[in-house]
């Protein structure tokens, strides 16, 4: 077994059974553990379990490599998921959590006083999470083919036998302490390679600084301007300017992505665990913080993999790197079909440029830069071992928090809440294992097989989130008078419309993989491309609800009062009597 190899399965399979000890010391004993941990976790561990639930693969693998190939456009990214967080912090999660309530749907069907409404926010909920479940299991699927060298397959199923096991056994409670570890592997697998990239093309060990720093070659030039050069002159746009579709489409995108993140189910569910509203308004500060650290290091990461894999590629303009002298890790990512060159011109050299027509490089896959940088940069082998159980820590992480969102919205919301609602504790704990256990299975499927509308990205997800279940607790906290008939009517039509749009163009969706967003689509809706619609699928929602809510006449007085109830200091936020 060679060097990498083994530091590799030392740092995965040694953090794997790190979240199985403490899957089975915070096992869960009780549906409170199972949904809440109890809600007793502190602030300060809820917010580094959120910053764990929040980097999913998405933001841990793929955010660095849309930034790397989008440059100033990646920026949608960073501001949309962290501008989220303060919506939820500042709107939803103090008042959601003086409810005192287990799920999303349940508080929809309290305050909207509707089982109808209950069973749409369920069906909204596991659609926004199946799609962003699917970007994890890939994220599983490709650190596990690459770096302990098996196959896609079996490296899910092995991923989905860790997260069967700390997920179903500990359930909130277990992935709460589970999260936990898996922040600080995170943490220090993303920000320990770009220390060492940082210092070694900049001399400045600071990645945040790093990146608007001169190049440690003497030659005076910075970082960002030597990228811009090496890019353009191979054909691509200015790595500095937005590669987006038009500032429509990026405020679009943006605020899709920032109303998408305050209502995920699975993010809102963690503020739940916390003993009271004060101490979720504190989780998310602190959570803020934690995914900061990572946040502010990802567009140096992004800028320096880059300008890396570039160099390495075309080492000198115009003088083209032979095939046969391609380095070691160039080979490796081949094996995994994520990177692909095709010899055009039969020149054995590989010819890298914007032309298509020309372009040799016929594949560089997003999710590579953050775990081939490493290797591209001739780091230790010990850091590139880190940076795979990183990657999978993450995808880990996420996964856990979705499935949770899944199983509670099945076995609580629609089966007590619904269905069976005299269903015992002990009967209700058992179907939450059992539902978290076939959820897995479907997952693992669907990581196997995407449906092509969502195999691309988890932008989707938000879009769903952002047009059904955000504007129905925003309607739910701040409009009193908001009745059950207009909320439903408004998350029909809003999470409707944007799949209606996204079916309508999922042949021409973004999909990570490609360095540019490409040309708009002449009949697009205001230029808005299908990634950026869930924040006019919010809108629809808003509106709609508004409409019926003119027909249907407000809220009973009893919901009212419970409104004002939640919104007051003193209130208890609790169900007054009908």
């Amino acid at each position: 077994m060679d060097e990498l190899k083994l530091y590799t399965y030392i740092a995965v399979f040694g953090t794997f059974t790190l979240y199985f000890a403490i899957a089975w010391w915070a096992r869960a004993a009780s549906t409170s553990d199972f949904y809440v941990a109890g809600g007793g976790v502190t602030p300060l561990q809820n917010g580094m379990a959120i910053g764990a639930d929040w980097m999913s693969a998405a933001s841990f693998i793929s955010m660095a490599g849309l930034i790397a190939f989008l440059g100033y456009g990646g920026s949608v990214f960073l501001m949309g998921w962290t501008g989220g967080y303060v919506l939820l912090a500042m709107l939803l999660a103090p008042y959601m959590r003086k409810h005192g309530k287990f799920t999303v749907p349940e508080f929809i069907s309290d305050r909207y006083y509707s089982k109808t409404a209950r069973i749409v926010a369920v069906i909204c909920l596991i659609l926004a999470s199946l799609t962003y479940i699917i970007g994890q299991m890939k994220g599983v699927g490709v650190a596990f083919s690459r770096f302990l060298e098996v196959d896609y397959g079996l490296g899910l199923g092995i991923g989905m036998a860790v997260v069967w096991f700390y997920a179903v056994l500990g359930g909130m409670k277990g992935i709460t302490y589970t999260q936990i570890a898996q922040y600080v592997v995170m943490i220090f697998a993303y920000t320990i390679p770009a220390v060492f990239i940082s210092f070694q093309l900049t001399g400045n060990p600071i990645p945040q600084l790093g990146l608007g720093s001169t190049l440690a070659d003497g030659s005076g030039v910075f970082l960002l301007d030597k990228l811009d050069q090496v890019v353009t002159e191979l054909g691509f746009k200015e790595y500095t300017t937005s590669n987006m579709n038009g500032s429509l489409d990026m405020f679009a995108y943006t605020m899709s992505l920032m109303i998408g993140t305050a209502g995920l189910p699975h993010v809102i569910m963690r503020f739940f665990t916390v003993p009271s509203a004060q101490a979720a308004r504190s989780s998310a500060g602190y959570a803020l913080v934690f995914i900061s650290l990572l946040y502010t290091v990802a567009p140096a990461v992004g800028a320096m993999a880059r300008l890396n894999l570039m160099n390495t590629i075309e080492p000198t303009a115009g003088q083209y790197l032979e095939y046969e002298k391609r380095p070691q890790w160039f080979k490796d990512w081949e094996q995994t079909g994520l990177l692909e060159f095709e010899d055009k011109n039969a020149d054995g050299k590989i010819q890298y440029s914007a032309d298509p027509t020309t372009n040799e490089m016929v594949k560089v896959d997003n999710d590579i830069m953050v775990l081939a940088n490493p290797a591209i940069a001739n780091l230790p082998n010990w850091v590139i071992a880190l940076v795979a159980a990183g990657g999978l820590a993450a995808a880990l992480s996420t996964a856990a928090g979705l499935l949770l969102a899944i199983s509670s919205s099945i076995s609580h919301d629609l089966m007590k809440g619904v269905l069976t609602p005299d269903l015992s504790e002990k009967n209700e704990l058992l179907a939450g294992r059992v539902v978290m256990t076939l959820a897995i299975l479907v997952s693992g499927y669907l990581g196997l097989n995407p449906p092509g509308f969502a195999a691309g990205t988890v932008a989707l997800a938000f879009g769903l989130a952002a047009s059904s279940i955000f504007p129905a607790l925003m309607m739910g906290i701040f409009s009193k008078r908001m009745s059950g008939t207009a909320a439903v009517a408004g998350m029909c039509s809003g999470i409707g419309i944007t799949m209606l749009y996204v079916f309508q163009h999922k042949g021409i969706m973004f999909v990570p993989g490609t360095s540019f967003l490409g040309d708009m689509a002449p009949n697009w809706f205001f230029g808005i491309s299908p990634n950026a619609f869930g924040v006019v699928g919010a809108i629809v929602n808003f509106a709609v609800a508004f409409i019926v809510l003119q027909f249907t006449g407000p809220a009973p007085k009893h919901i009212q009062a419970l409104v004002e109830n939640m919104r007051s200091p003193g209130g208890t936020g609790a169900i007054s009597a009908h």
